[in-house]
């Protein structure tokens, strides 16, 4: 028999300091997630994996957060999130674990008037703990669905008093949600872009230019209006029990850009 390899990790640390979080950042993996549409959709997440580590061990075993997702094969929705962070906590007798995914999101989307198919992307994130029980109670969890959402916004106040036009921007909204149950991405989209002025589309003829212009002129709004527009309607998502809004607009006359934020428990939970 070969000699048995030392392992270091396992080595107790004498300097009495646990570490908060260890592990592993940015992995590149294939990953599977939930499409209202087409029922699964495949992607490519940058994922983070982390535990806590008690002040006597000297280091983790890293390979174990890859061989925990070779496990899920790829496979990570809203309902097993806690499954895998429960392995992990399990595997690496840790008392927290957490994890975040990031992945590009794709919804075909039409023109509003020829009606030609384009992908838009849409930047999603999946971000989640789990921590140790109580005495008295479960296992803490924690579960955020993060969507970034760009859109087009029209400025109401140069509508007003501009004779000819008005200045309008490309902007980038980001909404946080935490819920009970389910909720799917893409009607968190929906709420977003018919809270801007225009949505924003990967492909447009000139009959479709000419209609995202004029809707978007006649549904003018601030970054305040929009967050506004967004809370009112996310407020009426049972499931929902908290959320944060961030909208930036990336200004077309000015050398800066506008930005609102808000964030609530939903009040009817």
């Amino acid at each position: 028999m070969g000699k048995k390899i030392k392992d270091i990790q396992s080595l107790p640390d004498f300097r009495q300091i646990a570490i908060d979080k260890v592990g592993v950042k940015d992995i590149r993996y294939p990953i599977v997630v939930l499409d209202k549409k087409n029922k699964f959709q495949h992607t490519i997440g940058s994922i983070n994996m982390y535990v806590d580590l008690p002040h006597h061990f000297k280091g983790t075993h890293m390979s174990r957060f890859v061989e925990i997702l070779n496990e899920h094969r790829g496979e990570i929705t809203v309902q097993n999130f806690p499954e895998i962070l429960a392995k992990m906590k399990k595997r690496f007798n840790a008392e927290t674990a957490h994890m975040g995914v990031e992945f590009p999101y794709f919804i075909e989307k039409a023109a509003p008037v020829s009606k030609a198919k384009g992908l838009m992307e849409y930047r999603c994130r999946f971000a989640g703990s789990l921590r140790n029980k109580t005495p008295k109670h479960r296992d803490k969890k924690d579960f955020i669905l993060e969507v970034i959402v760009p859109v087009a916004t029209l400025c109401p106040c140069s509508k007003e008093i501009s004779r000819r036009g008005a200045h309008n921007q490309r902007g980038m909204v980001k909404v946080a949600i935490r819920f009970h149950g389910f909720v799917w991405i893409e009607d968190i989209i929906k709420i977003v872009e018919t809270s801007a002025s225009s949505p924003v589309y990967s492909l447009l003829k000139r009959p479709d230019e000419k209609y995202v212009t004029e809707h978007a002129y006649d549904n003018p709004r601030f970054v305040e209006d929009v967050v506004r527009e967004i809370a009112s309607r996310l407020e009426k998502i049972k499931p929902i029990t908290w959320f944060s809004i961030e909208a930036e607009n990336w200004e077309s006359i000015h050398n800066h850009s506008a930005y609102a934020y808000l964030e609530r428990k939903a009040s009817s939970r």
